[in-house]
C-alpha cells in the first residue's frame, strides 16, 4: 500500500517574539567559540545576576524556578580578551529602517562602557539593522557622541541615523566561520 501526501490549505504563519534578538546573540555566541577553538581570543556571554526567590519540586528530578528577580541591572552582554586587551560589548538589533533609538541603551550600560575605556579597554555596540540585515561596530566614541546630544534641544535626537552607520562605523563581514567576525573589524580599525 501506498501512502500519499494530502495536500493541505497553507496555514497562517504565526509570529512568535519570544526570542526577539536572540538570533544576533547566537550568532555571536557561535563566532565567539570559534574565536575561542581558533585560539584568537576568549569572549564569553556574561550571565544576568538574578536572585532566586521560589522553586517548585514537582519531582526530584524537576525543579523549576518560579519566581526570581534581578539582583542588579546587568551592564553588557560580552566580555573578554583579544591580543591583550579588555573588551566589552553589548548587542542591538533595530527594525527601523531610519535610525537605532537610544532607548535600547541604558544609562547604567553608558556608564560601563565609559568605565572601560578609560581604563584603556575597548567598548562598542554591534548593532544589527534588521530591515538591511546588515551588521555595524558602532565604537563608544560615536555612541557617546550621540548619547550626549538627545539632551540638546535644537540637535538633539532620540537616535542614531541609519546614514551615521554607513558613514561612520565599521560593517561587520557575516559568513559561515566566524558567523560575524567582529574581531576582524577590531583589529583594522580600534587596535
Amino acid at each position: 500500500m501506498i501512502n500519499y501526501p494530502i495536500k493541505r490549505a497553507p496555514q497562517q504563519k504565526q509570529t512568535n517574539y519570544a526570542n526577539l534578538g536572540m538570533t544576533l546573540e547566537s550568532d555571536i555566541e557561535s563566532t565567539n567559540l570559534y574565536y575561542l577553538n581558533q585560539g584568537i581570543a576568549v569572549i564569553h556571554k556574561k550571565p544576568t545576576p538574578i536572585q532566586v526567590v521560589n522553586v517548585s519540586y514537582p519531582a526530584r528530578n524537576k525543579a523549576k524556578i518560579t519566581e526570581a528577580y534581578y539582583k542588579t541591572p546587568s551592564t553588557t552582554d560580552f566580555n573578554g580578551v583579544y591580543l591583550g586587551k579588555y573588551i566589552d560589548f553589548d548587542a542591538k538589533e533595530t527594525n527601523s529602517k531610519t535610525s537605532m533609538p537610544l532607548k535600547n541603551i541604558h544609562p547604567h550600560q553608558m556608564e560601563h562602557l565609559q568605565n572601560v575605556t578609560k581604563q584603556g579597554g575597548i567598548a562598542f555596540l554591534i548593532v544589527h539593522f534588521k530591515q538591511y540585515n546588515e551588521y555595524f561596530l558602532l565604537p563608544f566614541q560615536i555612541l557617546d557622541h550621540y548619547w550626549k546630544l538627545q539632551t540638546d534641544k535644537e540637535k538633539g535626537r532620540k537616535s542614531i541615523p541609519y546614514q551615521v552607520f554607513k558613514d561612520k562605523t565599521y560593517i561587520i563581514p557575516f559568513g559561515y566561520q566566524p558567523r560575524l567576525d567582529y574581531l576582524s573589524v577590531v583589529k583594522k580599525y580600534l587596535l
